[in-house]
């Protein structure tokens, strides 16, 4: 039972590297110290970098109904009723002007792109790698990527590493639009300025939750955002360096129950 009341109105938490483990599964020692947390008062929102069509089937596995903010912030999704609430998308001709520029300097990259809406496809070119069980839609021609509203743009290079890509496309087209590592090969292109902050400073409004009152869980650079927002900030112990370096904790891995770590000592319970 907790001796003292919990500190905090929301939990916010990355899903991949941060709430799964590497099965794509969440912890039973994990599950139980989110459901203390919200017996406590708090609300959970999961704040992810995929799109819906990623995440739906993963929140479906939780018995996860709440709200959910998805494609690096693009999307407020609400699990249980599976429809979005509010869905940003990337202006095409600036993401096309963008690659073009990014492509003069390091040459040929290897692109996905996600497209809008609850059932928006995840379409990749010849050379692009996919996350393994990760369902999506090869193009030989990506020419066919831009005939329909995309949330971001994914881009991979043969040989520069997802750190090095994303410093270059940043001094190259960061005025244009947002660059952000969102983990291992993963390097998107989005709108201007929106991040993870954007779509939980949403969803949090429509649960009447403030900024002080949000503990948030990440273990990538695209988490930064969530963490300048958020009152209290927990890498995990897999983090980016980049993450670790601004966050206020950090606790155990995604493998070791990081989370319920510290839900259960702020519950009084650990």
């Amino acid at each position: 039972m907790s001796t003292a009341p919990f500190p905090y109105k929301l939990v916010a938490t990355d899903l991949d590297g941060t709430l799964l483990r590497g099965d794509d599964t969440v912890s039973e020692r994990t599950r139980e110290a989110l459901l203390a947390a919200t017996a406590a008062g708090a609300a959970h929102i999961i704040v992810t970098g995929r799109a819906v069509p990623w995440t739906r089937h993963v929140l479906d596995d939780l018995g996860y109904k709440g709200i959910a903010v998805c494609g690096q912030g693009a999307q407020v999704y609400d699990a249980g009723a599976h429809r979005l609430l509010t869905s940003v998308t990337l202006d095409r001709k600036l993401a096309a002007l963008a690659l073009e520029k990014i492509e003069a300097e390091v040459g040929p990259l290897a692109i996905a792109a996600s497209r809008d809406g609850v059932e928006g496809e995840v379409l990749f070119g010849p050379g692009y790698r996919v996350q393994e069980g990760l369902p999506a839609l090869y193009l030989e021609d990506t020419a066919e990527v831009w005939s329909a509203p995309l949330n971001k743009l994914y881009i991979q290079h043969p040989e520069l590493d997802e750190d090095a890509l994303v410093q270059v496309a940043r001094d190259t087209v960061g005025s244009l639009v947002g660059i952000v590592m969102a983990g291992p090969g993963v390097v998107e292109i989005l709108p201007l300025g929106l991040s993870k902050a954007t779509g939980l400073s949403l969803a949090a409004r429509r649960l009447g939750v403030k900024a002080a009152e949000t503990i948030a869980f990440g273990d990538m650079p695209n988490d930064i955002p969530m963490f300048g927002w958020a009152a209290h900030g927990v890498a995990m112990a897999n983090a980016h360096p980049e993450l670790k370096a601004v966050a206020d904790e950090i606790t155990t891995s995604n493998e070791e129950d990081g989370i319920a770590l510290v839900l259960e000592r702020l519950l009084g319970a650990a």
